[in-house]
């Protein structure tokens, strides 16, 4: 038996729902006398993946800045009012919908798709939507013992359990929001396997935040960890729980009593399924989503793919993507939803073309980018900075008069999108020196990047290629500085989109991980050498991690490999008398284990990763053939080994300085970028560094001199070691955390008190706190004794408004504000405060400050 539609979908879930509603709509409008499409689904019920939802579950409409568009009702609510209003619609829209009808096969074009369903029936249909998601296919954990019992990929209802110790593996939305359901009336752990939420929806990020932020809450997360191994708990405590997991974590394996795991690792997406139709996969990872044109056409003329499959997991977006291909089959070139944003931040463009056009052209011209489809791009873009040059003069100064012209207009409607960055040609990006972390490609024109040095040249980047890739792996600050030049247009992407994308795709993550070692390769062997050359050299590289604590190689050891830091730290140690002595302590950018093919090939030392460590790790083969390139320089890697050597055998005459720098490393000097010294033979006691802190910040001082711990004669306070990779920034949901170009992190006045940045920071330098009442004029202290004089923070009530207002965090900028700098230092009469940066090191232990 056979029946012919004009569309089926297949896949009953927000994206397939809303094109079924599209497809009912346009029906209506031409009186047809039969239904023209057909909506199936494999399950009982319309939208089996929010059906499936927990209990009571809050829907949120995200993303916030995209419109609805669709014929179907959604907006934010609970899972069962959401489902209640769809019935509804698929009722009144007069959706034609078949349940249990599972489709196990397509075949043919447009024109003469044959879908071959589970009970054997075929139905003919002139073009196919699938919208099919991935929910059917859970991504398993992948580790032993996951097949037994308590572990699961789905949970239905939170408050089926109580009492219990509950894992929940995973990231995302679902995981967040299983978690969250889970400790009512549980104790729960989630893992997350990178150091931040990075997938997840603002209203889900505030709340795990909330939650492992709150002391009264049994809820605990593993950042940067991954489950080994389940078992059986071998306990014979009768009360103990069933399973017993093994986390990998940045300290080392820790073991894990639980109940149950419950494991959300997203969908592994149908790819057999959807192959055997003729679609077509960028590679072959399991994860590649199918490619697809602007209009969500593959490869199978006629055959549209929409919804999670096609990587745009909200409903939001799937629902107006159901809407949009109903309208682009029947002939209608709609414009999307979210192209109103992106004709916004395309305005000032030297060229006036349709957003779609201006995708496509940005796309094509940055081949880095390809292995994105159009959708995902878009996402992209819209997440991004368009910068524009012109030359200085008139034709800028035109351009940001328009520019401000279109703020004004836009404000007076309440909104304040994104909209194209001018600056002039040859201004600078960005200066050597400055931290900053974003990502930028060059879509057109060429950009200079200035070494400012004269053993590095000067570099041209050309349409297609990217640059400030180093500062956002490493933390460091850039090293060099890059200007616009004539006719240039560059996106500038933010470090959190990098990272998600980084997450979701290794193709990107690969490419920047290639050019990455290519231009180290450059910077510190061979500075003239082009990619070609290092081709081979930089794929022979092997990219490494350590755990804090990890060792690189060990003292005795033949060496074979030198390491170049990408990222943390690394200490050097020799046995002296039998006992460790660290030598150097060495960071990103830096060489390690260099002397070993160099004529000496036993290692030296013990190199140990001070912090979470990443480094190139390059062979005695490609050493070589590098050294054998033109421009490559043996005689500067000699002249830095020699000193390095020279440094290291200094700090190996000196233990005392040994013990010093250990201690530094403890208190997380490893990672630090600026950080507060004090020296308690010259140290009075005063507190004068703490009033000028408090002076300087409306009250409230940002450091505790006397708190923290000491080593021989040095102290280190309570103050924020502003570290290379903040740990406080992580997270933070209104991203009220920023970095000055010259370093300092630093809290913006958006903060709204959630405290996560005081849970994230592992050197307790951060504090909530409510706004301290104005204080009294200096005459009004002086002649009647009113308030705390200068610089006493004093004990205060909060006054309503502050109240009102909640606390916020507070926390060490470094004075970024201040023009004449450290005010804690200034004060300082005795000299004993001093501000170090890791450079500073072995310069202060070789000083009398000891």
């Amino acid at each position: 038996m056979s029946t012919t539609y004009q569309i089926a979908i297949v896949g009953s879930g927000p994206a397939g729902l809303s094109a079924a509603a599209r497809a009912a709509a346009l029906d209506t409008a031409r009186n047809a006398g039969a239904p023209g499409h057909i909506l199936l689904e494999s399950y009982g019920e319309h939208a089996r993946t929010i059906q499936r939802y927990q209990k009571g579950k809050h829907v949120m409409a995200e993303p916030g800045y995209l419109d609805l568009r669709s014929d179907l009702p959604f907006a934010e609510g609970t899972r069962e009012a959401i489902l209640d209003h769809w019935r509804t619609g698929i009722d009144t829209r007069h959706i034609n919908i078949r349940c249990n009808a599972e489709v196990t096969a397509i075949a043919g074009t447009r024109g003469e798709f044959q879908l071959r369903l589970k009970s054997g029936e075929t139905i003919t249909a002139a073009q196919v939507i699938l919208a099919i998601g991935l929910e059917g296919s859970p991504r398993r954990l992948g580790v032993p013992g996951e097949h037994l019992a308590g572990v699961q990929y789905h949970l239905d209802d939170p408050g089926e359990f109580s009492g219990e110790t509950i894992v929940v593996v995973g990231a995302g939305d679902s995981a967040i929001e299983n978690a969250l359901g889970l400790a009512v009336q549980n104790r729960v752990r989630i893992i997350n396997r990178r150091d931040e939420f990075s997938r997840a929806k603002e209203g889900n990020l505030n709340a795990v935040l909330a939650a492992i932020s709150d002391p009264a809450r049994d809820f605990h997360c593993f950042y940067n960890a991954a489950i080994k191994l389940i078992e059986e708990n071998p306990s014979t405590d009768p009360q103990a729980p069933p399973l017993r997991i093994v986390v990998d974590t940045p300290a080392g394996d820790r073991p894990v009593e639980c109940h149950r795991i419950i494991a959300r690792l997203g969908g592994v997406p149908p790819r057999a399924f959807v192959e055997a139709a003729g679609v077509t996969f960028p590679s072959a990872r399991p994860d590649a989503i199918p490619e697809l044109s602007r209009t969500y056409e593959t490869n199978v003329p006629g055959l549209y793919i929409i919804g999670s499959l096609a990587g745009y997991p909200l409903i939001k977006q799937a629902m107006n993507q159901g809407y949009d291909v109903v309208e682009y089959i029947n002939g209608n070139d709609v414009e999307p939803a979210d192209f109103p944003l992106l004709r916004n931040q395309f305005e000032l463009l030297p060229f006036e073309r349709p957003p779609g056009e201006v995708l496509d052209l940005f796309q094509h011209r940055i081949p880095f980018f390809a292995t994105l489809n159009a959708l995902q791009f878009r996402e992209l873009l819209i997440e991004s900075e368009v910068f524009v040059s012109y030359p200085a003069g008139e034709l800028q100064k035109d351009a940001e008069s328009r520019r401000n012209r279109l703020v004004a207009a836009l404000k007076a409607e309440g909104r304040a999108p994104r909209l194209t960055q001018v600056v002039a040609e040859g201004e600078y990006l960005y200066r050597k020196g400055d931290y900053a972390t974003t990502f930028f490609t060059v879509v057109e024109g060429e950009v200079t990047l200035e070494s400012g040095t004269p053993d590095q040249p000067d570099r041209t980047l050309s349409r297609g290629q990217f640059f400030g890739e180093g500062s956002l792996i490493s933390g460091r600050p850039r090293q060099e500085s890059a200007r616009a030049g004539r006719n240039c247009i560059l996106v500038g992407t933010p470090r959190r989109i990098m990272v998600k994308l980084f997450n979701s795709n290794e193709d990107v993550r690969a490419g920047v991980d290639w050019i990455f070692v290519v231009r180290e390769l450059q910077r510190t062997f061979a500075p003239g050498a082009s990619f070609d050359a290092l081709r081979d050299i930089s794929e022979a590289a092997t990219i490494r991690q350590f755990k804090a604590g990890d060792t690189l190689f060990e003292h005795g050891a033949d060496g074979s490999s030198l390491h170049l830091i990408r990222r943390g730290s690394v200490s050097l140690q020799r046995a002296v008398g039998g006992l460790p002595v660290t030598v150097a302590e060495l960071r990103a950018g830096e060489l390690v284990g260099e002397m070993a093919l160099m004529g000496d090939p036993v290692r030296r030392e013990t190199a140990i990763a001070t912090v979470a460590t990443e480094t190139v790790e390059l062979f005695r083969k490609e050493f070589l053939e590098l050294m054998s390139l033109p421009d490559a320089s043996i005689e500067a890697l000699q002249r830095r080994a020699q000193l390095r050597l020279t440094d290291n055998t200094q700090m190996e005459v000196r233990p005392e300085s040994s013990g010093i720098m250990n201690f530094l490393l403890a208190e997380g000097l490893g990672e630090a970028t600026d950080t507060l010294l004090i020296d308690e033979t010259l140290c009075i006691g005063c507190d004068n560094c703490e009033r000028a802190c408090a002076e300087t910040h409306d009250g409230l001082s940002r450091l505790d001199r006397a708190a923290g711990k000491s080593f021989a004669s040095i102290h280190v306070p309570i103050a924020c070691r502003h570290c290379e990779h903040p740990h406080c920034m992580k997270d933070c949901p209104p991203n009220a955390i920023h970095r000055a170009a010259d370093g300092q992190v630093y809290i913006a006045d958006t903060c709204i008190g959630c405290g996560n940045c005081q849970s994230n920071c592992p050197y307790g330098v951060i504090r909530m706190s409510y706004e301290a009442p104005p204080k009294p004029g200096l005459l009004q202290w002086l002649l009647f004794g009113r308030g705390p004089g200068p610089g006493d923070q004093g004990q205060f009530e909060p006054d309503a408004r502050a109240r009102d207002k909640g606390k916020r965090a507070v926390k060490c900028d470094a004075c970024v504000s201040d023009p004449l700098g450290y005010a804690c230092v200034r004060a300082c009469p005795t000299g004993a405060a001093r501000r170090v940066d890791p450079e500073q090191f072995i310069r202060l232990l070789m000083s009398d400050v000891r």
